[in-house]
């Protein structure tokens, strides 16, 4: 029963560090206006946790021996209750920011240490389910992210995406001072500093640039230097590891080939689920003016799959073996991505049906992978291939980030120049002043990124009719007799009212009737920002099939 106790605390680490990652991105716009700040500055709450995580998992795991496992992680603990409590009370930015990087630094902690922890509990006969369990959390954890942060953000406030953080470690916290031994005999090896220095610099480059890109530009000197940088600290990180007799990384990692697929396969899935997860909510509720929570359980499929098939892909894996688990995992995504490229995105089944197959596909390879990512190692081995996997599942998701967000702004500016363009061509042929020309424009291209409707409104106001009437009925006056008597020119006035309300209402019918046709061609090319990102995308998720190639084939041994 210890054993069990052991699990769930480790679960309820990954998840909490995994749920982290992607719960916010919902509630930026709901926290930009709670905290009255620009949504670039905000971003950096988000960038902090995604850099931090990835700079510091690997060197804080190889502390972490030295100092003793389970201590260390009961710190890790502490340290992300304290961070969620800042973010929490937050009023500030700066506050905000502190907290999340707090966040960030005791996840960097517990991610690695509960996959050791959660692995060392059990026995042989045991440990592919156990890390099963561990490696489907981590999965449905990044998927139910924008979920999560839409259903808490609607219903009860921003805050509680890091309230919820503070009981469940708090539970995580209490079975781990019951059941884990506090009495450890660390490892008395030197720390690899240098090394450690290395690994964090390549990492804090890499995943910076990353996350800024979009921001800074892509070809900008400032993006361009740290990728340089990644590079030259990279090589030296490879070169000294290879030749110190205390590695922070052990090179023989990659030897073995199930850990550099199962390191490639870690990557590529988590970049092409979070394309999805992270992409589509902003698509229902920019384009289709859906709420953030509607958005969210549109998702939520994805989510459902997953917590299905992750445990289904053991049974499979023992009769097909990986090789063609994997395989077959990144061919349903690909299936999704042409899906997701053609169908009608208004009809909802067949979004529903899309998002199936997705979670369908990455629930079988998230189930083995992290088993396969375990392969047969113990000890420093064990832990240092963890934390190798929870940095590479960090960056998968930055890539994700980096080139999805990236090319959706990108074809966003192109949507909106090509709308701007068909606004000012049709609105060129209707036959109203060229002041109201102008009106509708700017009212079309406000409409833009507004869900204003003006397709029944009228377009002139009182004081516009009554000008018209007037100068129409001046205009009339000028062809009859000087002398003509009250009645005669009351009834012309009537019937310049009748002419001009005839004539405003056919204006008014054919700026509509323009503005519908503008309203379709813009929601038609918004609609194309998103569709275009998974249309490229098909050929690198099917050339992600060959990642298989990198497993074995079935062996009779092969279990799960």
């Amino acid at each position: 029963m210890k054993k069990v106790f052991v699990i769930i605390a480790m679960s309820i680490g990954i998840f909490l560090c995994m749920l982290d990652t992607t719960v916010m991105n919902v509630a930026l716009p709901t926290i930009q206006t709670s905290l009255n700040v620009k949504l670039n500055n905000l971003s950096w709450a988000l960038n902090i946790y995604t850099i931090l995580f990835a700079t510091l998992t690997i060197p804080l795991g190889k502390i972490a021996e030295r100092l003793g496992i389970n201590k260390t992680y009961i710190s890790g603990l502490i340290i992300f209750i304290v961070g969620s409590t800042f973010s929490t009370l937050t009023k500030t930015l700066p506050i905000l920011i502190l907290g999340r990087a707090l966040q960030s630094i005791g996840a960097a902690i517990v991610f690695p240490l509960s996959m050791s922890i959660g692995i060392a509990s059990t026995n042989l006969a045991t440990r592919k389910k156990v890390i099963a369990i561990l490696g489907i959390t981590q999965g449905l954890a990044a998927a139910l992210g924008p979920v999560i942060g839409g259903i808490l953000t609607q219903f009860l406030s921003w805050r509680w995406i890091f309230i919820i953080n503070i009981p469940l470690s708090i539970i995580s916290l209490f079975i781990c001072l019951s059941t884990l031994e506090l009495q450890e005999n660390p490892k008395k090896e030197p720390i690899d500093f240098y090394g450690s220095s290395l690994s964090m610099l390549s990492l804090f480059a890499l995943t910076l640039s990353l996350v800024q890109g979009r921001v800074w530009g892509w070809v900008s000197v400032r993006i361009i230097s740290l990728l340089t940088f990644f590079t030259i600290t990279l090589v030296l990180f490879i070169i000294h590891e290879n030749k110190t007799k205390y590695p922070m990384i052990p090179l023989e990692l990659f030897k073995n080939r199930e850990f550099t697929g199962s390191a490639i396969t870690i990557v590529l899935s988590n970049l092409f689920l979070v394309a999805v997860t992270v992409v589509l909510p902003t698509y229902f509720v920019k384009i289709q003016n859906k709420t953030e929570l509607e958005a969210a359980l549109l998702i939520t499929p994805i989510t459902g799959m997953i917590f299905i098939f992750s445990p289904l892909a053991a049974i499979l894996i023992d009769k097909l073996g990986s090789r063609a688990v994997i395989a077959t995992g990144f061919l349903l995504m690909t299936i999704s991505f042409i899906l997701f490229a053609t169908i009608n995105m208004k009809n909802l089944a067949l979004v529903i049906i899309t998002c199936l197959i997705l979670g369908i596909g990455y629930g079988i390879i998230a189930g083995p992978i992290t088993v396969l990512a375990a392969s047969d190692f113990k000890g420093s081995l064990l832990n240092a291939s963890q934390s190798v996997a929870g940095v590479l599942r960090q960056i998968g998701i930055s890539l994700a980030i980096a080139i999805y967000v990236t090319g959706l702004y990108g074809n966003l500016v192109t949507a909106k120049h090509n709308s701007v363009k068909y606004i000012k061509s049709e609105v060129a042929t209707l036959n109203i002043p060229q002041l109201k020309k102008q009106s509708v424009i700017d009212k079309s291209i406000y409409s833009l990124s507004h869900s204003a409707n003006d397709s029944s409104r009228k377009h002139f106001t009182s004081n516009e009719r009554e000008l018209l009437i007037h100068k129409n009925y001046e205009n009339a006056l000028l062809s009859q007799p000087t002398s003509l008597p009250k009645r005669a020119k009351v009834k012309i006035y009537s019937q310049m009212q009748a002419k001009v309300d005839k004539r405003l209402n056919n204006l008014n019918k054919q700026i509509n009737l323009t503005i519908t046709k503008i309203k379709s061609f813009a929601t038609n090319e918004y609609g194309k920002a998103f569709t275009k990102l998974y249309k490229y995308s098909i050929i690198f998720v099917a050339l992600s099939i060959l990642t298989s190639l990198l497993f074995p084939r079935k062996k009779n041994k092969t279990s799960y």
